[in-house]
Parts: C-alpha cells; structure tokens; sequence
C-alpha cells in the first residue's frame, strides 16, 4: 500500500510520526505519506517538526517515509502562495484540502489548488468538468479517499476523472490506527467507487511516480 494522506499529532490525527510509521508498516505499507494539516500559522511549526522524521526513517526498515503538507481551510486566493512556501520550507509533496461536502470548505478552492499546480487535490466532492479538465492539464492528482464522510463522492469524483482522463491517486486521510488499510481494503473501496482493479493498480502506480518526481 502507498498512502500519501495522513496525519500525526502535529495537527489532529492521534499518533506520534514514528508510531504511525510503525502501525503502517505491520498492516503493509510500503511508502507512507506523511502531510499533517497546516495554515498560515502552523505551517512553519509543522515544517521543522516533520523533517526531523526523515533523519529517522530508516529506524522502519522496508518502509518509505516521505513529508508532505495539507493546506486546511486557507483562503483560496492565499493558496498559491502557500503552496511555493511549503514547498520552499522542505516538504516533498503539496495537497489541498478540497471541497469535501462533509466540512464547509471555501468555494473556490478546489479551482485554486489546481491553479496552484498542488500535488494532490484531496476529497474534491463535487468537483467540475471543467475542474477535473484542469487538473487533468496541470497533473495534479485528485483523490479517492477510504474516510467516512469525504468517501461520499468518491463515485462522481471517479466518474468524471476516467470521462477526462484525470489521473487519480487513492488515500486514507487516517487520523488514528483504525484508519490505516490494506491492499484488499484498499480495493475494495475502489471498486465501490465504479473503478476496477485496473483502475487502483494504476492509482498505486500514479502514486508511485509521484514518490519518483519528489524524491529523484
């Protein structure tokens, strides 16, 4: 399993960085993801904490540990600026918030993200046509999410990124142990999304190309 999407104590998930690494590891991961919310305000905080991580990544042999960021309910026209920043602090990879429609996320955001050139436009809810075009045209990965309330749209989300030809990357969003899945559960919420087993090898493989683009 590769798993772009998670959150430590840093900001609201339940485990310290190197437990959540250890709990990832014993239910098979083989790259872990790391992007713990941030702001305007926490964003440096956060940078400093989670890069220490790297220094002892090895400590979980077999797996790979790598440090992104979310941005969480920043105003959308302060995305893009965000986005260069976190980028500049050290962090691998950038994702979005998007417009889940379990949280009143900004209107706009899911379009500044994309605009952004962010990595991941995670949860996107009801995301457009003319969205998904874009995010399709910038490269940026739009999520399936195994989480309760964000996985709601999971459906649309698919349909119009295989209708555009959008690439599409599948995450946890864990908070807490109970969170973290297998490959089997992995799939499973794929294909409750109208997907096919092709359609989540190629979710890991696009995945794996990101780990490829962040890290060479």
């Amino acid at each position: 399993m590769i798993d772009l999407h998670t959150h430590t104590l840093l900001s609201d998930g339940e485990l310290l960085p190197l437990e959540l690494a250890r709990r990832a590891k014993v239910k098979g991961y083989r790259v872990l993801g790391i992007s713990d919310h941030v702001d305007q305000t926490t964003i440096e905080h956060v940078a400093v904490s989670i890069l220490k991580l790297l220094k002892y990544a090895e400590l979980h042999e077999g797996l790979r540990i790598v440090a992104g960021a979310e941005l969480t309910h920043c105003p959308a026209k302060q995305i893009g600026e965000l986005t260069a920043l976190a980028r500049r602090l050290g962090f691998s990879y950038v994702v979005v918030h998007g417009e889940t429609i379990a949280e009143p996320v900004e209107e706009g955001t899911n379009a500044a993200a994309i605009e952004a050139g962010v990595d991941i436009l995670a949860h996107p809810g009801l995301i457009t046509p003319k969205e998904v075009e874009a995010a399709k045209e910038r490269g940026v990965l739009l999520e399936i999410t195994t989480r309760k309330g964000h996985s709601l749209t999971n459906g649309h989300v698919a349909k119009l990124a295989k209708a555009a030809g959008a690439k599409l990357v599948l995450n946890t969003d864990s908070h807490s142990p109970s969170d973290l899945v297998t490959d089997a559960e992995a799939l499973r919420v794929a294909l409750g999304a109208g997907l096919g087993e092709e359609d989540f090898s190629a979710m890991q493989q696009n995945a794996e190309a990101l780990i490829r683009k962040i890290t060479r």
